[in-house]
């Protein structure tokens, strides 16, 4: 009887875990799409820049610091393109 009612709470506490790790990940989902909402995004999910680089439209994926997939760290352009998307003014399409 008291394994049960053990076992009762045991589930009950999981779910209630389970559920606050689905929350959580919604909100972190949800912060990040609003901190690149202004920018077009494409049916894919990418975000539709101009590259400064390559002077070229691209659909790219941005990772958690807004660098987009092509980042290069010793391009003064891509350092250039993070800072303009981070301020909301890159070029888009």
């Amino acid at each position: 009887m008291a394994d049960d009612r053990i076992e009762r709470v045991l589930r009950q506490k999981l779910r209630s875990a389970g559920r606050q790790i689905g929350e959580a990940k919604r909100a972190y989902r949800h912060a990040r799409r609003s901190a690149e909402a202004d920018l077009p995004h494409g049916d894919d999910g990418r975000a539709r820049i101009v590259c400064r680089r390559h002077a070229e439209r691209r659909a790219v994926e941005l990772d958690p610091e807004h660098r987009p997939g092509c980042f290069d760290p010793q391009s003064q352009d891509c350092q250039g393109c993070v800072e303009d998307i981070r301020s909301g003014d890159i070029e888009t399409w």
